[in-house]
């Protein structure tokens, strides 16, 4: 979390001519030596050593003594040691569950060192921790609610365990029957458990109920339309489709859906304007791009269909970089272009 700036920081010291002790504290400190760090950083007079001892305690677990001077040097220090004190001072916050004072700190340093490992991290570790926080609450104070069941479908989920994540979801329909987006989740989790007729016919009927709720629910009427294409009702999907998009114009999936469907239809102006759209949305969609230069294609448009194919094979091309030198230096070849 430290290794490179803190590098530069005792490089600049040493430049600095600073005094031994804070040199000597930095580069314990930089190498993992936390006792030596500390007793060096005792004996030094300079103000850099004061935040330097407050990492090396925070680092040992002594989170309530270095806290106040990480405060002071997260909001005065220069950056490459306010980003230090930032970073610790938002651990300890963690390590305390004070997750509320640990968001603005992590929103701070998010801002001013954007792609940042170290911070990044640390703000997938505070999310992870209120959420596994939150959850312990839940289960502690309504053990019984549907909310517990819907949860536990939605974790099972991530885990690919769609047959027993439809029977929490279904659970938690049985305690309380009009909930909003569960009848959808028990539909998606169907969908992902098996494709075979009777849970297509299933999965369908989760999702209309949805709508008996929600009427606007664009992506039910989208999963609809793509239950009914997989049983060749194409009209109805259409349909279905058409009223995702009345609801929801900016929904990529279903423009590129419907796209598709206008293209085995030969409305190919239809097609070039949804697939367009689509491919605007998502301008890295392997699946937009390939269907919009069909659609140029066959509307006799073939300079437009030639520039998608181009967009085409750009997003297919392997990026140069770290894998492709390695492989260089072994001798193999990269990846076919």
């Amino acid at each position: 979390m430290r290794a490179t700036s803190l590098c530069l920081l005792v490089a600049n010291a040493i430049g600095w001519a600073q005094s031994d002790p804070l040199i000597a504290g930095m580069k314990a400190y930089a190498r993992g030596d936390y006792p030596a760090a500390e007793r060096e950083l005792r004996r030094s007079q300079d103000p850099q050593a004061i935040t330097f001892l407050a990492l090396t305690l925070a680092a040992t677990n002594r989170c309530e003594e270095a806290m106040p001077s990480l405060g002071a040097s997260f909001k005065s220090a220069e950056s490459a040691t306010q980003r230090l004190a930032g970073l610790a001072l938002a651990q300890c916050r963690i390590a305390a569950a004070r997750f509320d004072e640990a968001t603005p700190i992590l929103s701070q340093l998010n801002a001013k060192f954007p792609g940042d490992a170290d911070v990044l991290y640390l703000s997938a570790r505070l999310h992870m921790r209120a959420w596994n926080d939150a959850l312990y609450q839940l289960y502690k104070a309504s053990p019984g609610s549907y909310r517990v069941n819907q949860i536990s479908g939605e974790i099972l989920e991530t885990q690919g365990q769609f047959a027993a994540a439809a029977a929490e979801y279904r659970k938690a329909i049985e305690k309380n029957p009009e909930g909003l987006n569960l009848h959808f989740r028990l539909g998606r989790a169907l969908l992902m458990s098996s494709h075979e007729s009777a849970i297509l016919e299933t999965a369908l009927r989760e999702f209309e109920a949805e709508l008996a709720h929600n009427p606007r629910d664009s992506v039910a009427h989208y999963q609809i339309a793509v239950i009914l294409l997989a049983q060749d009702k194409s009209t109805e999907a259409s349909a279905r489709l058409e009223r995702a998009l009345q609801l929801d114009e900016n929904f990529s999936e279903a423009l590129v859906a419907l796209g598709k469907q206008r293209l085995t239809e030969k409305r190919n102006e239809d097609a070039v304007r949804l697939l367009s759209r689509a491919a605007e949305l998502q301008p890295k969609s392997e699946t937009a791009h390939y269907n919009l230069m069909l659609a140029y294609r066959n509307a006799g448009r073939l300079e437009d269909a030639r520039r998608e194919k181009d967009k085409l094979e750009a997003i297919q091309k392997p990026p140069e970089g770290e894998f492709t030198d390695f492989l260089k230096k072994l001798g193999e070849k990269p990846p076919a272009k």
